[in-house]
């Protein structure tokens, strides 16, 4: 099934951006990083776009479906933002398994919106096992506010909070429109949202200062973000939800490892069985859901 091959690749796509990402918010403001990758996640998105073919479609997308591709924009933004400023607060692997938790929010509305009920046992034992596996990957420390990083769990679950409610409000909004052009317009909502609040927080004179070796990670983790876009939306589209979030969220092993290589962040053995089991939890929803 070609959308779940798409789903394994946004998964791997989604780890190399939190990774190049990371790099790149080193010493430049987390909400000028999310502006200048978004720029480069648009020009991917529409360059896409031409070479699909589907941009004289954009007139034929209906009201509905418009007004969903905003929302799940602007849900995205929101995601994004809250998602940055927590990497840029904390440790890779603290944040990413607390923004993946998305997938039990975003499983438990698909099978209620969608009626994605087939193999519902199966469903809800792989979410329990997910919901554990993220809790045990969470020290109770760390939720602990701290001058080194303060404030980074609270933006962790709001990215995750609305990272849920993006998947959900792109599936309604992606019907019956070309994936690659419903990923485009969604950037372009991301973008404009993105660029207001760098200027509402008077950041704007920042840009021309970002680090020149960090703007290339930032531009490297935006084309990683849009391609990640475009296997994910695609698998979405073409695919059940409840079954394509958990897999791309599964990225998290791919992170951690990244994050071991480059920042030389450690899992501790509590961590690695709460890992194990999301890993398990995605694995059976994957085969049998």
């Amino acid at each position: 099934m070609m959308w779940l091959f798409m789903a394994v690749l946004s998964a791997v796509f989604a780890a190399l951006t939190s990774i190049l990402a990371k790099c790149g918010i080193r010493k430049t403001d987390s909400d000028v990083a999310t502006a200048l990758r978004t720029v480069v996640v648009l020009v991917f998105s529409w360059l896409m776009v031409f070479v699909v073919g589907s941009a004289g479609t954009i007139g034929q997308i209906g009201a509905r479906s418009r007004t969903f591709l905003i929302l799940s924009g602007l849900a995205t933004g929101a995601s994004w933002i809250c998602y940055f400023k927590a990497l840029s607060l904390g440790d890779v692997n603290k944040v990413v398994p607390i923004d993946k938790s998305s997938t039990i929010l975003t499983v438990l509305l698909a099978i209620i919106i969608f009626n994605e009920t087939n193999n519902l046992p199966v469903k809800l034992a792989g979410t329990a096992l997910i919901a554990v596996g993220v809790f045990m990957m969470i020290e109770k420390k760390d939720v602990q506010h701290k001058e080194s990083g303060k404030g980074w769990f609270i933006y962790a679950v709001l990215s995750a909070v609305f990272a849920s409610a993006t998947s959900i409000l792109a599936k309604i909004g992606i019907s019956g429109v070309e994936s690659n052009l419903g990923t485009a317009i969604r950037t372009g909502v991301v973008l404009v949202m993105a660029w207001l609040i760098v200027f509402a927080r008077g950041k704007a004179h920042e840009v021309k200062t970002v680090d020149k070796k960090e703007l290339v990670f930032i531009a490297l983790s935006g084309v990683a973000t849009g391609a990640s876009w475009l296997c994910y939306y695609y698998a979405i589209q073409n695919g059940v939800v409840s079954v394509v979030v958990p897999i791309d969220k599964m990225s998290i092993l791919l992170t951690v490892l990244f994050a071991y290589v480059v920042f030389k962040e450690k899992l501790k053995p509590k961590a690695v069985v709460g890992l194990c089991l999301m890993a398990a939890g995605t694995l059976a929803m994957a085969l049998w859901a």
